[in-house]
């Protein structure tokens, strides 16, 4: 059975696949439900899967993390069993990788990962989609991430690599990705271009992309990373070191003027909110595929 909990359980081809999908899918979720298990609240990842479900004919049903307690009220396990009685597919928003690794693998039901603390592949296939709109052909293109090496930042290092792109990274020291994650993205075969000062990164890239420096679960941290971020914000200089007509990516949302200025998310170069409207078109085609793929 085929799960969708990172990007490299993906080929360059079924990356493709699925951005074709994203335009043109099938009704492939005709009578069918989808579980959405919400660990994390969200905005964009709520809205964006329970219309992409419709949108393939099938049910969204939305349930919140205290209505199954994983490993409270039931075992992450007897959950997924549970849903697997009545959804044709399970997609859960997680804080520890490891719960969507235990519910693939009973292989019951695909098992879309739509965010953990290692991994975020939706949003990396909606930036691929951005980006594939926007430029046309990926292959030869470059992205460069300022800011945190988290899981938005693996997901997306692994999606250029799989689209041909390069990936640059430029992070504080202490933030950039551990060792197992840089081990990973290596044996999908990519090559990550890490520079100590984001100029350098940023410096002829076709999309400059940055995230939060605080993401959720992390507030207490929140006063220290703004100090270890310093210098690290998005702003006009910054974008103006990437080629003429590069844009600039969040997956937000963003903290207004702490790691991108207004003027850079609000200005010409900005595509953030085309950028969300992809999250939907995107998780459609990875919901076809899965679809798809398991029969």
């Amino acid at each position: 059975m085929r799960h969708l909990l990172e990007i490299d359980d993906l080929s360059s081809a079924e990356v493709n696949q699925i951005l074709d999908l994203a335009t043109d899918a099938p009704q492939a979720l005709a009578g069918k439900g989808m579980a959405l298990i919400f660990e994390k609240p969200s905005a964009r990842t709520r809205n964006s899967m329970e219309m992409a479900v419709v949108q393939l004919g099938g049910h969204p049903v939305y349930i919140q993390g205290q209505e199954v307690g994983f490993d409270t009220r039931e075992t992450v396990e007897d959950v997924t069993r549970t849903m697997a009685c009545f959804h044709s597919l399970v997609g859960a928003r997680v804080f520890a990788h490891s719960v969507v690794e235990r519910m693939a693998a009973l292989d019951l039901v695909p098992v879309v990962n739509m965010l953990s603390d290692a991994a975020h592949p939706l949003q990396a296939l909606a930036d691929l989609l951005t980006m594939r709109r926007e430029f046309g052909e990926l292959q030869g293109r470059s992205v460069a991430y300022v800011g945190d090496a988290n899981n938005v930042a693996r997901s997306l290092a692994l999606a250029a690599g799989r689209a041909g792109m390069s990936f640059r990274i430029s992070s504080p020291s202490g933030y950039g990705f551990s060792e197992v994650d840089a081990d990973r993205i290596a044996n999908a075969g990519v090559t990550i271009d890490i520079h100590d000062r984001p100029e350098d990164a940023v410096a002829g890239a076709d999309a400059v992309y940055a995230d939060t420096w605080t993401s959720m679960g992390q507030e207490a941290e929140a006063e220290q990373r703004r100090r270890d971020f310093e210098g690290f914000q998005v702003d006009e200089r910054l974008m103006a070191l990437a080629v003429p007509g590069a844009i600039f990516l969040h997956c937000l949302p963003a903290h207004r003027n702490e790691e991108v200025t207004d003027a850079v998310l609000d200005g010409d170069c900005s595509r953030i909110w085309v950028q969300a409207a992809n999250r939907m078109h995107a998780a459609r085609g990875a919901l076809a595929w899965l679809a798809q793929e398991n029969g």
